[in-house]
């Protein structure tokens, strides 16, 4: 796929590229040289931005979609999510959010390329990182190494997303915005702990990839030794020291991470524009010529997707564009500005390599110049003092970690440290039924609140196809992730003279793998534990009281999103491992040998008690409600009566 590029003049390059997206209509020829990706014969600088089409839903894509490409965005880039298109081995879903075809269809209509990036791991802080769970229990299988049935499954369903993707046309070489596909995902980072079979399962998806004739380079992220003809890229919060594994490979930057996700517990993340900015100018200086941001909009991990576990439910991850798809200024701004900026360098950047000189300690220019065409950068790499520098017999003041830029090599256009767009916050606000300024500039919503209902979940087994076995089972491979929810019920016969017991107490210790564990003697709470984002692990111990006869001991056990990162994330376990151990002062009964009963799922699931557009006869409306029950549903309907004309006023309020 490398070739020598011929460098066509800035206003040819222009008619080719308009000729190349507009409508999508026309087939076009991309390859790569040592400086860039090559699009029918143009070296193109490139800026792209990650969306991804499930964390949102098809009426916002076109939105989402029109505000990047106002941000100065060319790409979108998006991963292809395996367990929401074969739910079930062999039967495929791309209805609705999960419609990959309209999602790329929509990104051709604003004028844009695709970067689909089919993995078919995605990590992405997604369920299982992406993978089927029907995927573990196929015999044999060992994931993301040199493993026959492994391979068998990921290049059967790669080859389906490329076949719909041909089958819908919309692939580069055949007129469709698709420019790139990736392969794998950041296997590099883990590699080394397969060994020689997983170097050997990487060259064999590498070949795999080219050999479905997609008419476009194929990438792998953070892989060193990548073999040709896929390009390795760089993912990271700064990639301007990146060097491709070839001269032959334009340096890209695939993940340029512009917030970080939100765990459960911990703190909102938070990238200051400034650095993003100074990353993105820096990159550019140094001879990038592709870099994405990951999130661009980042979204909302709905229904069970989040992996984790404990990441949250909200995707925002700081990006240029919030969760609910509203700009973040002066985030996106400032970025719209940096593009603009960059983009007028883009007639030296594709011309030439950049030479380099050091203008004082921790300050460098970048210059790339061919003729009358000169592009510079002057960078301050220093975190905390100014620098006042000479250039081109001009004097230049730096602030400290930023990047001027000047697109005639004498005049600056944009200093990354310095924001010039608009600032915007956002409040939460109690929405009253009727709160209007006396100049119609402000209107909140008018409310229609239904009362609030409840259902009982009751505690332990209910359902007829409940499972006895003894010993404690391991979560995952008992629920197949049908439910975050899985009962491990058993019981014992007290007399009262057990070597257990302290009088009527014991102490009771329950060790588990998580994620969540709720502890019930006789049908009430004795407790509850939670891991964490860190770790999953829980040791939970307490005395309970027993009575004499028989006692139920029943313990719920939740997941909060599967495993999704790391070598062999696929055989981290969920559930009760063990030991579940009774103790006294003269003895303890080890229960983790006992007979158990396990339920998958809650009564209320199976009801879909969650669904608002089910009713059921579990729900009661009351005025009160009950008191010291360990497990109820609760639910109230708010509906919105906001008119169009109010909605106006809000917008422009």
């Amino acid at each position: 796929m490398a070739g020598t590029a011929r460098i066509l003049p800035a206003a040819a390059a222009a008619l080719l590229l308009l000729l190349c997206i507009a409508g999508g209509a026309r087939a076009a020829n991309v390859t790569y040289d040592h400086r860039a990706l090559v699009i029918d014969g143009v070296r193109r600088v490139l800026v792209s931005g990650s969306i991804h089409y499930p964390r949102s839903t098809p009426d916002m894509w076109p939105g989402l979609i029109q505000k990047a490409k106002d941000g100065g965005l060319d790409v979108i880039e998006t991963y292809v999510f395996w367990d929401i298109h074969e739910p079930v081995r062999g039967q495929y879903d791309f209805e609705g959010r999960k419609d990959l075809a309209a999602f790329v269809k929509t990104v051709a209509d604003a004028g844009l390329y695709v970067h689909l990036r089919i993995g078919p791991y995605v990590c992405a802080e997604w369920n299982y990182g992406g993978f089927p769970l029907w995927l573990h229990f196929i015999p044999g299988i060992k994931f993301r190494t040199d493993n026959e049935p492994f391979k068998a499954e990921m290049q059967r369903f790669t080859a389906k997303v490329v076949d719909t993707m041909k089958g819908a046309g919309l692939y580069a070489s055949q007129g469709g915005p698709i420019i790139l596909s990736q392969i794998e995902n950041e296997y590099g980072n883990i590699d080394s702990a397969y060994g020689a079979p997983g170097k050997a399962y990487m060259r064999w998806a590498a070949g795999m990839a080219v050999s479905l004739d997609t008419g476009v380079p194929w990438v792998m992220c953070q892989q060193a030794d990548a073999p040709d003809p896929l390009i390795n890229t760089c993912n990271g919060f700064y990639c301007d020291q990146f060097t491709p594994n070839s001269a032959a490979k334009p340096k890209m930057w695939t993940e340029n991470w512009s917030g970080w996700f939100l765990s459960f517990g911990g703190a909102v993340p938070y990238r200051p524009v400034e650095d993003l900015a100074f990353a993105v100018a820096r990159f550019y200086q140094r001879g990038g010529t592709f870099q994405n941001y990951y999130m661009y909009h980042g979204g909302t991990n709905l229904d069970r997707s989040s992996g984790g576990p404990f990441i949250a439910t909200s995707y925002d991850y700081d990006a240029p564009i919030d969760e609910y798809g509203l700009v973040r200024q002066p985030k996106w701004g400032h970025l719209r500005d940096v593009h603009k900026a960059i983009k007028l360098c883009e007639p030296a950047l594709i011309a030439t390599d950049p030479s380099y000189t050091s203008l004082g300690p921790n300050v460098e220019a970048a210059v790339y110049k061919v003729g009358s065409v000169c592009a510079a950068f002057l960078a301050n790499i220093d975190g905390q003092s100014d620098k006042t520098v000479t250039f081109n017999g001009k004097m230049y003041r730096l602030p400290a970690w930023s990047v001027s830029i000047l697109p005639d090599c004498k005049n600056v256009v944009l200093n990354t440290a310095q924001i010039n767009s608009q600032t915007t916050g956002s409040e939460m606000r109690y929405l009253e039924s009727s709160n209007v300024a006396s100049d119609g500039s402000f209107v909140t919503p008018e409310l229609a609140v239904s009362d609030w209902s409840y259902a009982i979940e009751p505690v332990g087994i209910t359902k007829d196809n409940a499972l006895t076995k003894a010993g404690l089972m391991e979560q995952i491979n008992t629920t197949a992730d049908a439910s975050d929810f899985l009962w491990y019920s058993t019981s014992i016969t007290v007399k009262g003279d057990e070597p257990y017991l302290n009088g009527s107490q014991s102490n009771l210790a329950v060790n588990s793998l998580g994620h969540v564990l709720q502890v019930y003697i006789n049908g009430k709470i004795a407790g509850s534990a939670q891991g964490s984002a860190s770790s999953s692990l829980i040791s939970w111990q307490k005395p309970i009281e027993l009575v004499p006869g028989k006692n139920k001991i029943d313990l719920l056990s939740a997941t909060v999103g599967l495993s999704n990162y790391g070598a062999f994330f696929d055989l981290v376990g969920a559930g009760i491992t063990g030991p579940v151990k009774l103790s006294g002062l003269n003895g303890a009964l080890d229960l983790s040998s006992a007979e158990w009963t396990y339920q998958i799922g809650l009564r209320g699931e199976d009801l879909h008690l969650y669904d608002p557009s089910e009713a059921s006869p579990e729900w009661v409306s009351a005025n009160a409600y009950p008191i010291n029950h360990p497990l109820i549903w609760y639910k109230v309907m708010i509906l919105s009566r906001l008119t169009s004309r109010e909605w106006g006023k809000v917008k422009h309020g």
